[in-house]
């Protein structure tokens, strides 16, 4: 192997970590060009998952569940390598959190990721056991609360392990063998994320269950997202689960600057209005709605 091709393979080796995957235009912008890829990929050095999509081998050493591609590789990537505006939320974020005994898990797995960018088409063609489902950051909060800030591969965060809090109502945790750091939405970003998805992905059964299970959410940083917010039905929605299980930081949470619009809002049919906050409920939580 010639000097200049070994010194390409031990910079890959070092800037392309085991088990993270890269598409071939972040390998075209390091200089990998199209034949070097393939002889690449011939000589095991690196290992096509997807067509245009990349990793280095896992290391022989490692057990067969390491070596499958798994959705934290993938966003840990996007959110790292590839420099992805995305982070994880909703009902991925609370399940990350150990909120997830609260919810009952039906049908294929789904990775609910939240940005501004049009995600790269590969992603859907990955052979994952779950499937991502992107969300539109902006459609939902501000501009001051869109921005994520994103992490290297490998670097070590400021707390270790722990949630390491971000701006915006996120945070980032660690995950892996090499403590890959993934940004992931707070437990009050993520639950309004989730209110959202009533009633097509989430029940009022199972947010209502998951509301009472979170006594400690931050006042602040709720008044923050509430304030930033710009789903009037997710505000009316999350003050009236908050009021129904009256948690002790209810009583903390500054309404001032929340804004809860005007008019009746219909989420579910059939069911009853609600006369303070003027949204429509079933008439009883234990429905599947």
């Amino acid at each position: 192997m010639g000097r200049q091709n070994q010194g390409k393979l031990n910079w890959l080796q070092h800037n392309l970590p085991d088990g993270l995957v890269v598409d071939a235009a972040w390998l075209e912008r390091q200089g990998f060009s199209s034949g070097l890829r393939s002889k690449y990929v011939k000589h095991g050095w690196l290992q096509q998952v997807a067509r245009g999509v990349y990793r280095r081998p896992p290391a022989k050493m490692r057990t067969a569940e390491d070596d499958s591609l798994r959705w934290q590789n993938v966003v840990v990537s996007l959110q790292g390598l590839l420099k992805y505006p995305f982070s994880l939320g909703g009902r991925t974020a609370l399940e990350i959190q150990g909120f997830g005994h609260y919810l009952n898990a039906t049908g294929p797995s789904e990775i609910h990721l939240f940005g501004n960018d049009t995600p790269p088409g590969w992603v859907s063609k990955l052979h994952l056991e779950s499937r991502f489902v992107f969300h539109s950051a902006k459609r939902f909060f501000n501009d001051q609360l869109v921005a994520v800030t994103l992490n290297e591969p490998g670097e070590t965060p400021p707390n270790n392990r722990g949630g390491d809090p971000l701006p915006a109502g996120l945070r980032r945790e660690q995950w892996g063998h090499w403590d890959w750091p993934l940004i992931l939405s707070s437990p009050e970003r993520a639950i309004l994320e989730l209110l959202d998805e009533i009633p097509k992905r989430e029940t009022f059964h199972q947010a209502d269950m998951l509301m009472e299970g979170l006594p400690n959410l931050s006042p602040r940083r709720l008044h923050q997202l509430l304030a930033a917010c710009r789903s009037v039905k997710v505000k009316r929605l999350f003050l009236w689960f908050a009021e129904r299980h009256n948690h002790a930081w209810l009583k903390s949470l500054d309404r001032e600057g929340i804004d809860l619009g005007s008019g009746k809002r219909m989420i579910v049919r059939g069911g009853k209005l609600d006369t303070k906050y003027n949204i429509t409920v079933p008439e009883t939580l234990d429905a599947t709605v």
